[in-house]
């Protein structure tokens, strides 16, 4: 099987359990992902299966939709719910401060990286220092929000936002630091993303409907998967004949080609999805096949 795999992760789940166990449903051990996420967070968690594998660092949008909860009046260690409570404080400010004060987040910033997070320093993740009671240093990161809606009050002190955001934005530091803006304390209660890059909500299935899926036999469960192509459709598309798709395959450039400099998505004749290539100069050469080589 070839193709993209749109999971709903649930909570409680790591994206590593999740690819572990689409291993087995899948039949392969040639699996990435795109975007991990907390075991707390659900949501959209892209898993890339086969030859589409070749495609999670060629992806052309990172970018991310999160629905997260703000929760007034304590800190974490982890930055969540799921953490040892650090400190709590009356809580003095609600949804009237809480929107005067979120435009002031909106724009490109630096964000540390929390403790509790996969980030490598001197080749360890900063979770497992957490674990061990150690706070490493950590360089602040460039990351864009793009916006932030908010989405109202589920209980009380607690307010729902949707944040559109760049790679690499941890939202629990975001709301960490609305809090901080507010002047309380905030810890994320909820987390679920919504988007990541091209793949929506409306894209992924839950795991229970994975796991029917396979039980209904290959074809039900191949049906789930988006092809690999989806992830360059916003690349123009270049249709080549036969003997140019030849050249491709054995990695000879093609000269002379009438189209435009550029980076594209290659379909021959018939429609099927063969790979990347770039025109420079007017030669045509390939970047990537998603096809075997013929």
């Amino acid at each position: 099987m070839q193709g993209i795999l749109i999971v709903d992760k649930p909570a409680g789940w790591t994206s590593f359990d999740v690819i572990a166990k689409m291993r087995g449903v899948l039949g392969t051990r040639k699996l990435g992902h795109s975007g991990t996420l907390d075991p707390m967070a659900t949501g959209v968690l892209p898993v890339f299966c086969g030859g589409a594998s070749k495609a999670v660092d060629l992806q052309l949008n990172h970018d991310k939709t999160y629905r997260a909860t703000l929760r007034l009046g304590s800190r974490t260690d982890t930055g969540d719910i799921t953490g040892t409570v650090l400190k709590t404080r009356p809580v003095t400010a609600g949804e009237a401060e809480l929107k005067d004060i979120l435009p002031r987040f909106v724009g490109p910033q630096m964000q540390v990286p929390p403790m509790y997070s996969a980030v490598k320093i001197n080749g360890q993740p900063l979770y497992k220092a957490a674990r061990q009671g150690l706070t490493v240093e950590r360089k602040a990161r460039p990351i864009e929000i793009y916006g932030i809606t908010y989405e109202g009050s589920p209980a009380p002190g607690e307010y729902t936002l949707t944040v559109r955001c760049s790679k690499g934005t941890y939202i629990r530091t975001l709301l960490e630091d609305i809090a901080q803006g507010m002047g309380q304390l905030g810890t994320m209660s909820a987390l679920r993303r919504t988007q990541a890059g091209l793949f929506a909500e409306a894209d992924a299935h839950t795991l229970e409907e994975i796991l029917a899926a396979k039980e209904a036999g290959p074809d039900a469960l191949e049906g789930l998967l988006l092809p690999v192509e989806r992830v360059f459709e916003p690349l123009p598309l270049l249709k080549v004949s036969p003997g140019v798709a030849q050249h491709l395959y054995n990695g000879c450039p093609t000269s002379r080609y009438p189209a435009p400099d550029g980076r594209y998505r290659v379909q021959d004749e018939a429609g099927q999805f063969l790979g990347l290539a770039n025109i420079t100069g007017g030669v045509l050469r390939v970047e990537k096949l998603f096809v075997e080589r013929g």
